[in-house]
């Protein structure tokens, strides 16, 4: 692009014009809600999935918008039992929800309406949301790029349960979350990751990730997802791997990036323009 993505509106000539229609998807029997944020112009569009954490406070609109005027159709949606969607929240349903929009936003009736190329897809999600885009990538060999932003591991976590005040400490914290959720607890969600165990680690998805590119971005000051524990030794185990074309920072900010979300916008793009799904 001639003008900075970050700084200035791409020129209305194109037709037809941008665009942000509501989508709607089945999960589970419930109903998603979706926004797609549509590029001007004929396409076929690129398309990423921003997968959003736990519960959604931030929910990555502000990175969905520079994608599009990129020229990248960027999905945002809620999972079941969050913000209102019917359903109960739980991190299998993450998963399964995260899989499903995956392949519906392909479907040909999608693609068609929306001026959208199946066969570009990206994801992109941030802590929660990180895990289940590599978790969804690593199942799904049809994805082209996979971004993991302040991700959560739950593999690293589950072995740290063991001990009663870690244990406690979780369930506390998920409980304070849990306002815009329904149908869960702070028990049943540590219950749910001491089940998985080992299922659900990140570091064990490097065979099937090392044909993709894979972006890992951490954070310094982040209590959350602290980088020592769920970024560094992901990014050696990916390199150990290797996965060739992993690419991975480290930002020194928050969890959710509150004050470098342009750094986390051009690095994400940038990432995303060496990959198969380039717009």
């Amino acid at each position: 692009m001639a003008a900075d993505f970050l700084t200035s509106d791409p020129q209305p000539t194109l037709s037809p014009a941008a665009s942000t229609p509501a989508l709607r998807f089945t999960s589970g029997g419930e109903t998603l809600q979706g926004v797609l944020h549509l590029p001007a112009g004929p396409g076929p569009h690129p398309v990423v999935v921003v997968l959003h954490g736990f519960p959604g406070n931030e929910r990555n609109f502000d990175l969905a918008q520079a994608l599009r005027r990129v020229g990248y159709a960027a999905l945002v949606f809620h999972y079941r039992g969050s913000w209102g969607m019917g359903g109960t929240w739980s991190w299998a349903h993450v998963l399964e929800d995260a899989a499903r929009v995956a392949a519906e936003i392909r479907t040909d009736e999608v693609a068609r309406a929306h001026r959208l190329d199946p066969g570009r897809l990206a994801l992109v999600g941030h802590s929660l949301g990180g895990f289940a885009a590599l978790m969804t990538a690593a199942n799904d060999p049809t994805i082209g790029a996979v971004a993991s932003v302040s991700g959560f591991d739950f593999g690293a976590v589950a072995p740290t349960l063991t001990d009663p005040a870690v244990r406690r400490a979780y369930v506390e914290a998920f409980d304070e979350e849990l306002l815009p959720l329904r149908g869960t607890s702070g028990e049943a969600l540590v219950a749910e990751m001491e089940a998985a165990g080992d299922a659900w680690s990140l570091a064990e998805l490097a065979p099937s990730l090392a044909d993709r590119p894979v972006l890992l971005l951490g954070t310094s000051r982040d209590p959350v997802t602290p980088h020592e524990a769920h970024h560094e030794p992901l990014v050696k185990a990916y390199e150990a791997q290797p996965v060739p074309r992993l690419e991975h920072h480290v930002f020194p900010t928050d969890h959710a990036l509150s004050d470098h979300r342009l750094a986390l916008a051009r690095t994400v793009v940038d990432f995303l323009g060496r990959s198969p799904v380039a717009a």
